[in-house]
């Protein structure tokens, strides 16, 4: 083995391997003998459903955790990264998904504390600024260095991160779901920036959920499940059908989204007016009408009131002004017992804050807001087999998958405890379902799975608000698109009407 040692200005990374990389953590086989790699002026995508290993892969890659056994592999000689340190210093950089930015300190501020030998050291800023300044010039990266991060829009924000890697010298970058959290003219312009990264040689693995984002922009694709490298396929010869039967080793189904018909107001928001928890205003006058049978899209970018809005409506959050009703009975001031009563059920965007509690089992959860039904109590007393038994309905229906209903439910995935609550929610059969970010974090299969119920639920004629953030979600499923900017709604548009280039310049505040 050779160790990396501290280099001012890192080698060019020609061709990186990972051969038979082994990673175990108490009872998780987390890599298993996976093997992949990656050269010069091409974008390697590594695909997979959650907990497939592609975090655990990449961490290693980028000197985090260290494997078991296997080899990393920089221009054909083997590496061994002890810290993050150690792979900046051979010349790879990572772009977090979660931005590793302060945000009170300046673009040039942030660019210089990522330096090696910022400790103790006072740098040059107007040289930093310079600096960054010829990099986003040579790659597409407008930004200003004496800006303060929390000025900056979350595209902006990343663009810091990507200078940041490209002024360690990074040849090699590994991007985490890159996309998440940006406008669809955001992403146009990350992919410009990619290919010209790539054009001047540069490597990039590419980790994302988004097939058709893998398909646009990568040269080559692998694919984990389980822990295991299922196959790897150069992009021009493979299709979404082929990844998605790799990613969960069968078929989806094909299913049609498109409404039928929609009929009297389920749901209506008057003006309402909300604090955040800084007691600032975030929801600013919003004004929403959803049918029952119709699917409403709330659209709009991480941090424009999307949160504040559903909490108020489900009851968790005070709202300041305005009104709530479904089908026409004030429910503004109702408490969350008696909003179920009225028909509401409300999926949490925080599923393991609001929607559910890890240490209690499967059955409890199933329970949390209906254990006072009457039809699963005698007088004073639970009828806790008649409970078992509806319990034991909805796993079966919903398809969660779970060892037993006594199992504390922080031990299923993500996925199934969504599928969870998705089924607890429904299963009252309401009038109003609030839906917010209830894809998020799970894998392809499961957000097939809650895609239908949904669907499901709105031909049943449910009136269902879906408040998202990923935008190919919306455009999926809802029948009408509302976007909130800066706690406003800014445009709504109807389903034939609604283009990404249309919703996206919405999102970004540039109507």
């Amino acid at each position: 083995m050779i160790r990396q040692t501290r280099s001012a200005d890192p080698p060019v990374i020609q061709h990186m391997e990972m051969v038979d990389i082994v990673k175990q953590f108490p009872g998780v086989l987390a890599n298993d003998h996976v093997s992949m790699d990656v050269r010069s002026g091409e974008v390697h995508a590594i695909l997979g459903e959650n907990g497939a290993g592609k975090s655990t892969l990449m961490r290693q890659l980028y000197g985090m955790y260290q494997p078991d056994s296997g080899e990393i592999r920089i221009n054909g000689q083997p590496v061994e990264f002890r810290k993050p340190l150690d792979a900046i210093r051979t010349g790879i950089g990572m772009i977090h998904q979660h931005f590793m930015l302060v945000p009170t300190m300046t673009v040039a501020q942030n660019v210089a504390l990522g330096q090696p030998s910022s400790r103790g050291i006072r740098l040059d800023l107007d040289r930093v600024s310079e600096r960054i300044d010829r990099l986003a010039s040579e790659y597409g990266l407008k930004v200003d260095p004496e800006a303060s991060v929390w000025q900056l829009s979350v595209g902006e924000q990343q663009r810091v991160e990507i200078l940041k890697a490209l002024d360690l010298g990074a040849s090699l970058i590994i991007l985490d779901e890159p996309t998440a959290v940006l406008t669809p003219q955001e992403v146009k312009d990350l992919f410009l920036t990619l290919k010209r990264m790539v054009g001047e040689g540069h490597s990039l693995l590419f980790i994302s959920h988004k097939l058709h984002e893998v398909l646009e922009v990568s040269d080559r694709v692998t694919v984990l499940r389980d822990g295991v490298t299922v196959g790897s396929r150069k992009t021009t010869e493979t299709t979404r059908e082929e990844l998605v039967r790799m990613m969960v080793g069968r078929e989806l189904k094909h299913y049609d989204y498109v409404n039928k018909v929609s009929g009297d107001v389920g749901l209506e928001i008057s003006n309402l007016r909300v604090q955040g928890d800084r007691g600032e205003e975030i929801v600013r006058g919003v004004d929403l009408t959803v049918h029952s049978g119709e699917i409403l899209g709330l659209a709009g970018v991480s941090g424009n009131g999307q949160r504040e809005l559903a909490e108020a409506l489900s009851g968790m959050r005070a709202s300041d002004s305005g009104s709530v009703r479904v089908r026409g009975h004030d429910l503004t001031h109702a408490g969350l017992k008696e909003r179920v009563r009225g028909g509401l059920s409300f999926i949490p965007e925080e599923r393991m804050r609001d929607g559910a509690i890890g240490e209690f089992t499967v059955q409890e959860n199933v329970f949390l807001r209906d254990h006072e039904a009457q039809e699963f109590r005698r007088w004073l007393f639970l009828r806790f087999p008649e409970m078992a038994r509806h319990a034991a309905r909805l796993v079966d229906s919903f398809s969660v998958k779970t060892p037993t209903l006594d199992t504390p439910l922080k031990n299923l995935s993500g996925g199934n405890i969504q599928k969870l609550i998705l089924a607890r929610e429904l299963f009252r059969d309401p009038h109003v379902l609030i839906a917010a970010q209830p894809t998020r974090g799970v894998d392809i299969g499961a957000t097939e799975y809650i895609h239908i119920k949904l669907v499901e639920q709105r031909d049943a004629g449910t009136a269902i608000l879906l408040i998202s953030e990923d935008l190919d979600e919306i455009l999926k499923l809802a029948d009408r698109i509302a976007v909130i900017y800066n706690g406003r709604i800014v445009g709504t548009l109807g389903r034939s009407e609604a283009t990404p280039e249309k919703v996206g310049t919405l999102m970004a505040g540039l109507s």
